[in-house]
């Protein structure tokens, strides 16, 4: 979400006449975009923004504008005191205050500083940024902003907001911009996806959103993020198995293994219900990849309701699994309840145990490609070999002299990781 927000803001300042720069002394405008869903992205975020005080102190210039979930959607008072020389706060996907105050500096009328904003919230004129035309092969669509479910553990709903659905025609406005500019892949974005049109009736679900992306010219590949277990129906896992250009590869979270937990984190589910969703979505969608999320240490988790959720990615074998420490965010339910019993040296322990059993699990996934001969649609080219991923979302590494960017080529697999694969171009 915030790679989308990014490029938003990247898009509004040129149209207000800036230009990227790699040299921190030598900028006008600073935009420190912020994630907080862990302590560990808080921390750095907030050690950058004291890196930035020398920076203002030698320019006093310089525009440092401080955005994203740190900031959050209300005003908070303590940060602007903690950090006086930040000159704009912006929420999460706004640009609207950079955006007018930038304006207001360079003496822009009212609608230049409009027409920058047109193009900041993604309708149907925006262009990507300019280091990014022609090249960005894959790029994402804000689909929901927000969220309501408010997990126990979760900071999102009270730093993004509630949930709200974007509108479909915006949407694909998005998607044939992106497309104009050389963007063969898309994925759709929400912090649980699924939900797409459940706040607004006169909107398609997700599955009729995918419909429609699916008919524009030049999006070659459809992908979407993240599912919750209880909003993932047949009318989605149908679209998926029978849209072309919808990728086999599904993101849906357990996030514990055992139902005393899954409980004290507001999942809305039991262990069981999550096994038989992903034997669901197996029998539903032949081939598919599945990835989940996992935190590890929650408030309270003993050593037997962990082993619950070791013993369930061991039997489930997925393809990918996200595995996060637990750490308290100030708000939340967990923060404010729970005590976090569970000591830094046991979380780690527990985390590498899941790590050491993820990458046996995914080595044997990766090890079955061999000899096989699979589409990979190629994004760059990284250390002198091109690298692409599959419609399941393998990573894969081909050298080739060959211009392969945005092209979906077969490719023989010959050498399987358990982070990667290499392969060679097939003769088509």
């Amino acid at each position: 979400m915030n790679d989308a927000d990014s490029l938003r803001v990247a898009s509004a300042l040129e149209h207000l006449g800036y230009q990227p720069s790699s040299v921190p002394d030598d900028v006008d405008v600073v935009v420190l975009n912020t994630c907080v869903v862990r302590q560990s992205a808080e921390d750095k975020a907030y050690g950058r923004l004291t890196q930035m005080k020398p920076f203002k102190q030698r320019n006093p210039n310089l525009v440092i504008n401080l955005m994203g979930c740190l900031v959050g959607v209300n005003d908070n008072p303590r940060l602007r005191e903690r950090f006086p020389y930040v000159d704009v706060f912006s929420a999460p996907s706004d640009t609207r205050p950079l955006i007018e105050f930038l304006s207001q500096r360079l003496g822009r009328s009212e609608a230049e500083a409009e027409t920058a904003l047109r193009f900041a919230v993604m309708d149907e004129d925006r262009i990507l940024p300019l280091e990014e035309r022609g090249a960005l092969v894959s790029s994402f669509i804000p689909v929901v902003l927000g969220c309501s479910h408010a997990c126990t553990y979760c900071i999102i709903p009270y730093r993004r907001g509630i949930e709200r659905s974007r509108p479909p025609e915006d949407i694909l406005a998005d998607a044939r911009a992106l497309a104009a500019q050389g963007v063969k892949e898309v994925t759709l974005l929400g912090q649980i996806v699924d939900r797409y049109g459940k706040d607004e009736p006169s909107y398609p679900s997700l599955a009729g959103l995918l419909r429609r992306i699916s008919a524009v010219d030049g999006i070659e590949r459809i992908r979407f993020l993240t599912s919750h277990p209880n909003w993932m129906h047949d009318e989605l896992l149908e679209a998926v198995a029978t849209l072309p250009k919808v990728m086999p590869h599904i993101e849906v979270p357990a996030q514990a293994g055992d139902d005393t937990v899954l409980e004290n984190m507001k999942r809305g589910y039991t262990a069981d219900q999550y096994r038989h969703l992903v034997q669901h979505i197996r029998s539903m969608i032949p081939g598919v990849s599945i990835a989940t999320d996992i935190i590890v240490g929650f408030p309270g988790e003993t050593a037997e309701q962990f082993q619950h959720t070791y013993d369930l990615l061991a039997e489930l074998r997925m393809d990918v699994a996200h595995l996060a420490r637990y750490s308290p965010r100030i708000g939340t339910v967990s923060e404010r309840r729970m005590v976090d019993d569970v000591p830094a040296d046991e979380k780690w322990r527990r985390f590498r145990l899941l790590e050491d059993l993820q990458k046996e699990v995914v080595t044997e996934i990766h090890a079955r490609h061999i000899g096989q001969t699979v589409p990979v649609l190629f994004e760059e080219l990284s250390k002198g070999r091109w690298r692409g991923r599959t419609p399941t979302n393998k990573l894969v590494f081909v050298e080739s002299p060959d211009e392969l960017r945005g092209q979906i080529m077969p490719v023989r697999i010959t050498w399987a990781g358990p982070w990667s694969m290499r392969g060679e171009i097939s003769p088509i």
